[in-house]
């Protein structure tokens, strides 16, 4: 039998599709994971806290951690750097967790170049442009001109919806909860390569 082991679950789409609510929905159906928090240099918004939302840093010390290859991924979006911290994740899969982490399309081709064989990925998404700015518009958290930046993003994200292994369309948050669940538990199966690999050599257990 071959032990279990650590596995990444990527989570992307554009902002309001409803990513963290999916995620809190199925926190205490799909066993022991890790959530991979951004770094970020983008100001704090209200009710937000540091260690929990995102860690906050400033532009130098951001660009001081990508001058130490501390970056597993990062990206610059609307001005601000966000990025994702290299240790944390290493320990979590080392401890046979699940590794979920919630980034943009360009994040999730990084994640696949360093560990595409233990990598599944998810592009979950409101039915329609016109419900995200809705939604965007609903909770009252960014500018017009944030918004406006927001759609155009998901413009150009919805284009590369075939870079991922799934899509998620959210628009029944209990029937979208119960899919992204099964996604969650299959992704655990995944097995890297290496495995596989030692386990066909212990199995060729004759020798002619």
């Amino acid at each position: 039998m071959i032990k279990n082991n650590g596995v990444v679950l990527v989570l992307s789409g554009p902002s309001g599709a409803g990513k963290s609510s999916l995620i809190n929905k199925i926190s205490d159906e799909i066993g022991d994971y890790y959530f991979s928090l951004s770094t970020t240099t983008r100001e704090k918004r209200e009710g937000e806290e540091e260690g929990v939302h995102y860690h906050f840093v400033s532009k130098e010390e951001f660009e001081k951690d990508i001058e130490a290859d501390n970056f597993l991924e990062y990206a610059t979006v609307h001005g601000n750097y966000y990025g994702t911290s290299l240790n944390p994740v290493r320990e979590a899969l080392h401890e046979g967790k699940l590794v979920i982490f919630d980034i943009d399309v360009q994040g999730n081709m990084a994640v696949k170049n360093r560990l595409g064989d233990i990598t599944t990925s998810v592009f979950i998404t409101p039915p329609t442009l016109s419900e995200l700015k809705r939604r965007l518009q609903k909770r009252s958290t960014d500018t017009k001109e944030i918004i406006k930046g927001r759609i155009q993003v998901a413009r150009r994200e919805i284009q590369r919806t075939s870079e991922y292994d799934f899509i998620i369309v959210n628009d029944d948050l209990d029937i979208a909860a119960k899919v992204l669940k099964q996604i969650a538990l299959t992704a655990r199966l995944k097995i890297p390569h290496n495995m596989i690999n030692n386990f066909v050599q212990k199995w060729e257990d004759i020798r002619e």
